[in-house]
């Protein structure tokens, strides 16, 4: 099981990697509201797991159910713990929009992201988020390590938010 996890992390990573140059030149020709500045493209960011794999002995701290933003999102997070690390779990049932270019895996600190903010776009502040990783995919079970420098008592809602147009594609509020 281990060595899954770690070729899973390693061939995300490979992917990451190839990725880098083409986010770093969209980036540099966005306007500053899709670039969150509060927290930077770096080792701070999560790694994607792959498939939710939860296990018997994990813990489901706080969970919640995807509510549609700028396109239909469905399915449910969870916040988990296994053996003091904490990940973030979307559930078989998640599904969203494959039309949004760069989208992300977010916490974000309102408790009802989609009511804060306005359509059509739902647009995100600077400072509202932490963003977890790239989503691995539009449909499915998957899996993120949340860093542990991270206080998820800060952070009320899990979201996946489309980056380059700042669009808010869904969020769950967590209890």
């Amino acid at each position: 099981m281990k060595l899954r996890h770690l070729l899973i992390l390693g061939l995300s990573s490979l992917v990451m990697v190839g990725c880098v140059p083409e986010v770093s030149k969209n980036q540099a020709n966005e306007s500053p509201i899709a670039v969150n500045a509060s927290v930077p493209m770096s080792s701070t960011q999560a790694k994607p797991l792959g498939k939710s794999a939860q296990s018997p002995n994990s813990t489901v701290m706080k969970s919640g159910t995807f509510v549609s933003g700028e396109q239909k999102t469905q399915g449910k997070a969870s916040i988990t713990t296994k053996d003091g690390k904490s990940f973030l779990e979307l559930d078989e049932s998640f599904k969203t929009s494959e039309s949004g270019p760069d989208l992300v895996v977010i916490l974000h600190r309102s408790d009802n992201v989609i009511n804060l903010t306005k359509p059509p776009s739902y647009p995100l502040k600077n400072g509202d988020y932490f963003i977890i990783a790239p989503l691995q995919k539009y449909s499915g079970a998957q899996t993120y390590s949340i860093p542990q420098n991270i206080n998820l008592a800060d952070y009320k809602s899990i979201a996946i938010w489309c980056r380059k147009f700042n669009a808010t594609f869904g969020a769950a509020s967590l209890s």
